[in-house]
């Protein structure tokens, strides 16, 4: 496993990185969730990204769980904070941030996260206000360093410009061979800043790793076909989309690898991105994924695979 350091901070993150959304503490049986995150260790995986919301505090309780029989410092540890607890606990203002952060790390078991980011941009909120509530947090020892998921440009520009508070090391975007809206503005602003990219969905939610086939069944052991994780994947199942990935597969087999670690080897190629998060419901799918760090891919073969995409896009 290789390591990249993370924006201006002094975290070094795995290259690949386990995520909890829609599987622990929800989707994925205990004993296999279990084996999951046994294996990411074993693995070389030191980045753990979750978030108060995923299963509203079973995610976290989960690995809060799982990790307390670890040394603190063996592990990278990140948590959100936005989306509702409650029917009156949502947002970025002081009073949801102090009282998030808190019960976010009681649920994990930890004195302090390595990273609190925003799970999406606050407009009711003033941003000076979410600002400070942050640094407070990190001045309190609560967490060591702060980020952001799904700022626009004009968003992220603005929480710059404020004087006197804490900095962004971290933006966690969705970044794929099938989603590249963030090479535009994002990664390049993000770049400026001394900002690093931790990725979300980089396998289109598994698309990107071929096993849905056009015009056949949907396997049963799959994300998309689960009731508790399927239901975000459903637009990346469109025909076009699958008939497109099925072009890609040769790629991978001249560049010697499955077309996940392909896949993942495209993300990984921008030198912003520090981590890319993958969900995983078997330990033999991070075994798979973790050989996508420090895969050499010829360049020529990821031109060939973004002319193959070109115009293919989720809702596009």
């Amino acid at each position: 496993m290789k390591y990249r350091k993370l924006g201006a901070s002094d975290l070094n993150v795995s290259e690949i990185s386990l995520g909890s959304w829609l599987t622990y503490g929800v989707g994925v049986e205990r004993d296999r969730a279990v084996a999951c995150v046994n294996r990411a260790f074993e693995l070389g995986i030191n980045f753990i990204d979750t978030a108060n919301a995923y299963g509203r505090g079973k995610a976290e309780s989960f690995l809060g769980e799982l990790l307390a029989g670890r040394p603190r410092d063996s592990y990278v540890l990140a948590t959100k904070v936005y989306f509702p607890m409650s029917d009156t606990d949502k947002g970025l203002s002081r009073a949801q941030i102090l009282k998030q952060i808190d019960a976010s790390l009681k649920r994990l078991r930890v004195d302090y996260v390595d990273l609190y980011q925003c799970h999406r941009y606050d407009s009711e909120i003033p941003l000076a206000e979410t600002m400070q509530a942050l640094s407070d947090v990190v001045k309190a020892g609560k967490a060591r360093y702060i980020g952001f998921s799904e700022w626009s440009p004009q968003q992220i520009e603005a929480a710059f410009a404020l004087p006197g508070v804490e900095r962004f090391v971290s933006s966690q975007p969705q970044y794929s061979l099938l989603w590249r809206r963030p090479e535009e503005k994002v990664i390049p602003l993000c770049k400026a800043k001394s900002v690093s990219q931790i990725v979300w969905s980089p396998l289109a939610q598994g698309v990107l790793s071929g096993k849905y086939l056009p015009g056949a069944k949907i396997p049963t052991d799959s994300r998309a076909g689960s009731d508790s994780m399927g239901q975000f994947i459903q637009s990346w199942l469109r025909p076009d989309v699958l008939e497109v990935v099925q072009k890609l597969k040769p790629l991978a087999e001249q560049a010697g690898c499955t077309l996940s670690q392909f896949s993942l080897a495209w993300v990984l190629r921008e030198p912003n991105v520090a981590s890319a998060i993958v969900g995983a419901s078997r330990p033999q799918q991070l075994e798979e994924n973790a050989g996508a760090s420090g895969l050499v891919v010829d360049p020529e073969l990821f031109r060939k695979a973004e002319a193959i995409v070109a115009g293919v896009e989720r809702g596009a």
